[in-house]
């Protein structure tokens, strides 16, 4: 099994987000916000509410409840996601998901120093 996120159990989410990753100076807590542009969750065909992001892979799921939709002209264009983590347990468990996503979706990842501009941790599909 690789690594998928989901905003419906069972139903993984084809459109690969931008992520982006901030950390305390310590590195014990820190976010991870995730920006989906055009989901599939949110097409009109789809079912139910959006209750979380799930983030299911071999080791078991990461959830976060922190889940907002993005409006543009009174039509959901985005889904923008927050993860947060207390504990470096907590950030080492987010990062095998986080490789093991990246691997399943052939996406790059750049860490700060890595010829990013802005200093965050990036991962995208360009």
């Amino acid at each position: 099994m690789g690594a998928a996120i989901q905003f419906f159990r069972g139903v993984d989410e084809p459109v690969v987000p931008d992520i982006r990753m901030t950390r305390s100076r310590d590195g014990r807590t820190g976010q991870a916000m995730f920006v989906f542009e055009e989901p599939q969750a949110l097409a009109p065909e789809t079912m139910g509410d959006i209750t979380g992001m799930f983030m299911v892979d071999e080791e078991g799921e990461l959830v976060t409840r922190e889940v907002k939709a993005r409006f543009v002209n009174g039509k959901a264009s985005a889904l923008e996601a927050t993860f947060t983590w207390k504990s470096s347990s907590d950030f080492e468990r987010f990062m095998r998901f986080a490789q093991r996503y990246a691997d399943a979706n052939d996406l790059g990842f750049s860490q700060k120093g890595d010829q990013s501009d802005d200093g965050d941790t990036d991962s995208n599909a360009d």
